[in-house]
């Protein structure tokens, strides 16, 4: 049976996996977008973000509209792949007799 992955496991950074996953490849969200989605703080979500950028599994885009900061984040490659072994190492956790 696959290992779950613990840094994808805690609960608000699986939720935040769950959301980039299910984009193109190359699609972001805004911060903003996903705070609200998840109903999490700015600190918090700001601390899982780093996380799994420092992790290499999101990508983080800053840039600026109309003179605001904007965050983007978007799931990496490596990020993806990780995210599906979690997903079926869960499944296989799931369906043990």
């Amino acid at each position: 049976m696959a290992d779950l992955n613990e840094l994808i496991h805690q609960p608000v950074r699986l939720r935040i996996m769950a959301v980039l996953a299910t984009l193109e490849a190359g699609d972001e969200v805004d911060f903003i977008y996903l705070r609200q989605l998840l109903d999490v703080t700015d600190g918090n979500l700001g601390a899982h973000l780093r996380k799994l950028e420092e992790a290499g599994y999101i990508l983080v885009n800053k840039t600026f509209v109309e003179r605001k900061p904007r965050t983007y984040v978007s799931a990496s490659p490596e990020g993806r792949r990780v995210f599906q072994e979690h997903v079926a190492a869960l499944q296989a956790i799931l369906t043990q007799k």
